[in-house]
């Protein structure tokens, strides 16, 4: 499968142009950016072809990789699909849930494939893991602690404005409801939601199963008080979510790999761009709670 990659910022350099120029099924034909010299920066250290033109890139490929804020994603989500190509998605796939609409009916009208990249939902640790809970009954209430320092550390995403004005719920959210999702059930509503220091906030799910969950997010925490803590309590007793010892490169290679497949047997993946807008939805809602809506 021929791909492109749209983005040139922290998380394409790190994640999505390496690990697309490794993957043996993919042939990476290149990279648009908003800033050219940038594109021809990351382009010339994989070896592939910078474009300054996107919608000659889509032409070009099979595929697009997208490493670029929501709303800038969702935009050229749209163009890719009616162009004709599979996509290959960040987390979230909209910083709004009208947004999002229109990439799930862009794809849905082209009739091309969608994945969208939860870095920890393509772990296989955490897939082994959701597989085993969501066959399980009698769950009681789920509790997810997603705690970074992005804002509070010299990590190269403190200057990313849309994490600088969607905050954790946005940012980190989409992970915890990745892996909540699946296990517990749809969420039926969101019962509560509180800010916390910096931009934490707390939310209260309920949950198509009949589950509650509490979640706590934070991109502002003390860099000691880092770190992801998620568990579920019920019938069968408390069960943590694994630690894993895969990385990020080869986690979204995997969600190339559920690309690939997808595209070849024209099935739905979990993660697909309706899930993605899912997702939104329930941030959307969150939301509006937090602003007194």
């Amino acid at each position: 499968m021929r791909i492109g990659l749209l983005g040139t910022g922290p998380w394409a350099r790190m994640a999505h142009a390496p690990a697309l120029s490794a993957h043996d099924g993919l042939d990476f034909v290149g990279v648009w950016g908003r800033r050219t010299d940038a594109a021809k920066e990351l382009a010339d250290l994989h070896g592939t072809r910078v474009y300054d033109d996107v919608d000659v890139l889509f032409a070009d490929v099979d595929a697009v990789a997208v490493a670029l804020p929501p709303a800038v994603q969702a935009e050229l989500a749209v163009r890719a699909a009616r162009a004709g190509c599979h996509l290959l998605l960040d987390k979230p796939i909209a910083a709004t849930v009208e947004e999002g609409r229109a990439v799930v009916e862009a794809v849905e009208a082209a009739g091309v494939a969608s994945v969208v990249f939860f870095t920890t939902r393509f772990q296989s640790e955490t897939e082994t893991w959701i597989a085993e809970q969501a066959g399980a009954r009698g769950w009681f209430t789920g509790r997810a602690e997603w705690l970074g320092s992005v804002f509070t550390s010299d990590s190269p995403f403190a200057d990313s404005p849309w994490r600088r004005a969607k905050g954790a719920l946005w940012d980190v959210g989409p992970h915890a409801l990745s892996v909540l999702l699946p296990v517990l059930g749809d969420v039926r509503r969101v019962a509560a939601a509180a800010h916390g220091p910096g931009d934490t906030v707390h939310l209260v799910l309920d949950h198509a199963g009949g589950a509650s969950s509490t979640l706590t997010l934070s991109l502002t925490a003390p860099t000691a008080a880092a770190g992801v803590v998620l568990e579920l309590r019920g019938e069968s007793g408390v069960t943590p979510l694994p630690e894993s010892s895969e990385g990020v490169l080869t986690a979204f290679s995997r969600a190339a790999d559920a690309l690939l497949d997808a595209a070849r047997t024209g099935g739905p993946h979990p993660c697909d761009a309706r899930f993605g807008l899912r997702v939104t939805e329930i941030l959307a809602a969150a939301e509006g709670m937090l602003d007194g809506g």
